[in-house]
This record gives structure tokens, sequence and C-alpha cells, in this order.
């Protein structure tokens, strides 16, 4: 039996044990408001500590550039009547710290109004901070097509790596990276769209396929009109390449229910959701839930509840 390929955990878990991480979310709980004190102490490593949020530098790697509002809002609000239930990882820098992984849970917690939070300290250099950090935001679920792109891209530059070195450490495909890294190449209005959630990582290969730029962007446009699946437009891109034109491809009908329906369960599910009703009232038909690797269908599963 071949055996199974191991991958790096989720987020803190992938730099911690499971049993140490319930250890120091209890240790978490009972730290009281000795946080200005606590700063000034020696740290050790894996010690749980209550530091100022103001004492706490951003994290240079961060790839993420967008922020969903909403969300932070949320766990504001359970941090404000739960507390933190998971540490942030910072490293010692200077009279402060620099923050290596939750940035997410460190705005959250200064939203619910908070000047401190608990985090554990760990003794790093700057090659494992850069390192951890990276590999914390490559494995986050929610990171949109194009910044996990410019995260795999980050990794190996700062590494030196080939695309097959940096899929070892990271427990991936070696295509799984490449894929995401070319969608790199595309120009400045298809990535928009692609951060925005109009395309999704599918439709960004697809149109990888199109050698004329205008083409390119005028096939693109019309996938965030009609709400294309990456079907559809792998259909048209096909009669591109055999020299037909994708302006006379039979354009779908349909409702603006139907397409309301459509781009709120793209938003919620964060992938491309296809509704394709049948008969003559629509009162039937498919839902169509895409997804592109393994880990992207666990995510759009514990999504799904």
């Amino acid at each position: 039996m071949a055996e199974t390929k191991r991958k790096l955990g989720r987020g803190l878990n992938s730099l911690l044990s499971s049993t140490r991480l319930q250890e120091l979310d209890a240790i978490a709980s009972q730290v009281g408001d000795r946080a200005q004190a606590l700063v000034n102490t020696k740290v050790t490593q894996d010690r749980v500590m209550e530091l100022p949020i103001e004492k706490i530098n951003r994290n240079p790697h961060q790839p993420r550039q967008n922020w969903d509002e909403g969300k932070l809002y949320e766990l504001a609000e359970s941090i404000k009547a739960n507390g933190l239930i998971q540490p942030i990882l910072v490293r010692p820098m200077g009279d402060g710290y620099q923050l290596v992984a939750g940035e997410r849970r460190m705005r959250a917690t200064q939203m619910a109004g908070k000047g401190v939070i608990a985090a554990i300290v760990r003794q790093a250099d700057e090659a494992q901070m850069l390192e951890w950090s990276l590999i914390e935001n490559i494995h986050r679920a929610d990171l949109n097509s194009l910044e996990r792109a410019r995260a795999y891209h980050h990794y190996i530059d700062s590494f030196s790596l080939t695309q097959q070195e940096a899929a070892g450490r990271l427990g991936e495909d070696r295509s799984t990276i490449a894929n995401y890294i070319r969608l790199l190449e595309l120009p400045v209005r298809i990535k928009e769209m692609l951060t925005e959630g109009v395309l999704s990582m599918g439709h960004g290969r697809v149109l990888l396929g199109v050698d004329d730029p205008e083409a390119r962007l005028k096939l693109a446009e019309r996938v965030g009109r009609e709400n294309m699946s990456v079907r559809q437009l792998e259909r048209m891109v096909q009669q591109i390449q055999r020299g037909g034109d994708a302006g006379v491809a039979k354009k779908v009908e349909k409702s603006a229910n139907v397409l309301d329906l459509e781009r709120e369960m793209t938003r919620c599910l964060g992938t491309k959701v296809s509704i394709k009703p049948t008969g003559k009232k629509g009162h039937r038909g498919r839902i169509i839930i895409e997804y592109y690797s393994l880990d992207d269908f666990e995510r759009i599963r514990e999504r799904m509840g």
C-alpha cells in the first residue's frame, strides 16, 4: 500500500502539538491583567503571555490584502462574549514583539476594544519567522487565489526553492503550486476580478490559455456579466482555439433571481456556484458547486456545515 502523504497542519497546529495547544489555551484563560509587567519579563519558548497590542508590530510577510469586515465584526463579538480562544503567535523584537501568526485575531481583538491579547511568545530567527508565517498563511483556506499565489511565490523566492522543493516542504502537489503561481501572469484587470471573487481560480487557469490579450479580457468580462461556469468558459476557449468566435457562442438566459442566487451562493461558499434550471417553469434543476483541490473541497464542506 502506498504511503499516505503527510501534510502540514493548519495554522498554529503546524507549529505546536494539539495537546500543547490545549494546555496553552487553558493557561491563556487564566492570565490576569498583568500585561505591562510581563512585557519586561524574559520570555521563554511556548509561554503564553498577555501583551499590549501596541507593543506588537505587524507581520511584514502577511499575504492577505483583503479583510472581510463582517467576519472580523463577528469574531470581535465572540471575543467580547467568550474571550480569545486561541492565542496569537509572536516573537521578541527589540522592546516589543513581531506578529508571526494570527493577524485576524489581533484585528478582531482591537475591534472588540481590548488593548491586550493572549500570545504565545516563541524565539525565532528571521528565516524561521518567515517560514512559519508563510506556511500558516498558505494553509489558510480563506485566502483568495491571488493571495495564495503570491504567498507561494514569496515562499519560493525567499528560500530560493524550486517548485518541487516547496511542494515537498508544504505537503502540496507541485502542479497545485505551479497552477497558482501562473495566475500572477494574468493582466491587472483580471487579477482584480480574481481578488473580488468575480472569477475563480478555475476561470483564471482557463484564461491563461488565451494568447490574445484583448480576447482574454473580453472573455473575463463576459464570465462576470453572465456568471459563467468554468466548463462554459472552457468550451468558449476551445472554440476560439479552433478558429471560431467566442462572441457567437450561445448565451444561457437566466432570470435575475437565479443570477442573484448564484452570486450570493458564490460569495457565501467562496467558490463558483452555477444554478441550472430545467423544465418549462424552472421548478427543477441542478446546483453545481466547483472545487479545485481536496483542501478546497474540505473547506466548502465545512462551510456548508
